[in-house]
């Protein structure tokens, strides 16, 4: 497929953006009160809605809101675009000043600003859709090479391969040491000859793996690489700790980074426990016509208790019961043993994509969810929360290893970034990982953002069970 040129797609871009911002500009000027109010005719109107494209382009180009790597988060790319949309609504109070027409009142204002940021917001989302798609087509691909060949620089190159919508084509590893060549990677030379080398094989850019690079040799080539107009990219190492708290700092010199601390005391809990209490009240209310339906499919279909009663590990190590729908025939824990051989999954966990134990109804149950309504009241009673890692059962935790016990810290929950996450299909090593990083990055706008992909999980079965 043909490569789609960045010069290309940076003005498509751009475009897109005037385009929304004139509908954004139409919509208010069509207002009762709106900008037609500030301006004598059709003149007017179309020089003034000249200037606020004009001016929302400058201010978002200023923001650098058409550099990828300084937006690549939706959170910071949001943030970007109100603040070129309070600098470009200035802007046209000032130009309004100048060509002496009637200035736009507050509430007028207002509402472009709103208006123009709802439909940038939703219109870049479908950009970064469409560049997802082409990147992850090889049609917007930047070759690059990894600086160092230790494991550490391994384990870059697959998190990097493993992600094709970042658009990267690691060509191979630059260094001297013979792991990389033992592991059956493609080395390309030293790090002495890295320019000329990353120049021979056509690569824009290289991440340098400050694990496996002397700090000296990493000033060195950071400077020749970036005077070369390569692209360059430090991997601190750091792993599981969310972007957003890190902050650089100088010293004499020296590059630093400060980790904001993760607080869960004080207010914070006080508002977890509030959210909880409201989604968990609501989501009993709205579920309970469905918990009845499934509860008499249940009794039809196979012999035993509606409900299924289950210990589970808690905060602190905490044991409690856990309650779920009966998904399975009333002997399946007895016949758990003498499946153990066909286990799918690693580690201390237990899954088989075709449980014979699991009902008709069970599978439907599971598929849509259904069986873990009832741990709403789990949440009522204050042993689970809406979200947090998964519950465990006590033989899971005799396997984990002292760093897994830190997910004991919080509450288990409903839902979590292992559930969203490709439930099904992530191994231990996932579950793990996953589970630590919402301990240790767990904030409230977390939780909301978790149970958002819950429900899209759920409405499009995509990684559900």
């Amino acid at each position: 497929m043909k490569p789609v040129r960045p010069e290309l797609l940076r003005r498509t871009q751009m475009l897109a953006d005037a385009g929304v911002v004139a509908s954004g500009y139409i919509l208010t000027w069509s207002l009762p009160g709106g900008l037609s109010d500030s301006l004598d005719g059709w003149a007017q109107a179309a020089l003034a809605g000249v200037v606020t494209v004009l001016a929302w382009l400058v201010a978002m180009g200023i923001s650098k809101l058409y550099i990828a790597r300084v937006i690549a988060r939706p959170s910071e790319e949001l943030r970007r675009i109100v603040l070129a949309g309070l600098a470009a609504a200035s802007s046209l109070v000032l130009a309004s000043f100048i060509a002496g027409i009637v200035a736009p009142t507050r509430p007028t204002l207002a509402a472009l600003l709103g208006i123009v940021t709802v439909l940038l917001t939703i219109e870049r989302r479908i950009s970064r859709h469409v560049f997802n798609q082409l990147r992850a087509s090889g049609r917007m691909v930047r070759r690059i090479a990894i600086i160092g060949t230790d494991v550490h620089a391994l384990e870059l190159a697959d998190a990097v391969t493993s992600n094709p919508t970042l658009g990267y084509h690691v060509v191979g590893f630059v260094g001297d040491d013979l792991h990389a060549r033992r592991q059956g990677r493609r080395v390309l030379g030293s790090i002495d000859h890295a320019s000329t080398l990353l120049r021979e094989h056509r690569c824009g850019g290289a991440m340098i793996s400050l694990n496996s690079v002397d700090a000296v040799d990493v000033n060195r080539l950071t400077r020749d690489l970036t005077d070369d107009g390569l692209h360059v990219a430090l991997s601190t190492g750091l792993r599981d700790i969310d972007i957003t708290r890190m902050r650089p700092q100088g010293l004499d010199g020296q590059n630093l980074i400060y980790v904001e601390p993760t607080i869960r005391t004080g207010w914070r809990s006080s508002a977890k426990r509030a959210f909880d209490l409201l989604v968990a009240g609501t989501g009993l209310v709205l579920t309970t016509p469905f918990i009845a339906i499934a509860a008499l499919l249940i009794k039809i279909e196979s012999s035993g208790p509606v409900f299924f009663r289950q210990e589970r590990v808690g905060r602190d190590g905490e044991v409690f019961k856990m309650i779920k729908l009966r998904s399975m025939y009333q002997d399946a824990e007895a016949r758990k043993v003498e499946l153990m051989a066909q286990n799918e999954s690693d580690g201390p966990l237990f899954k088989i994509r075709n449980d014979p134990r699991i009902t008709r109804v069970g599978r439907v149950l599971r598929k849509l969810s259904i069986d873990e309504f009832p741990q709403f009241w789990n949440v009522i009673r204050g042993e689970m929360s809406v979200v947090g890692p998964r519950p465990a059962l006590p033989s899971e935790v005799l396997g984990w290893d002292d760093e897994l016990h830190d997910r004991l810290r919080v509450l288990p929950g409903i839902t979590g970034m292992w559930q969203v996450s490709g439930r099904a299909e992530a191994g231990f090593d996932a579950y793990k990982r996953l589970d630590l990083y919402y301990v240790d990055n767990w904030s409230l706008l977390h939780d909301l953002r978790i149970v958002m992909r819950t429900f899209l999980v759920l409405l499009t079965q995509r990684g559900a069970s």
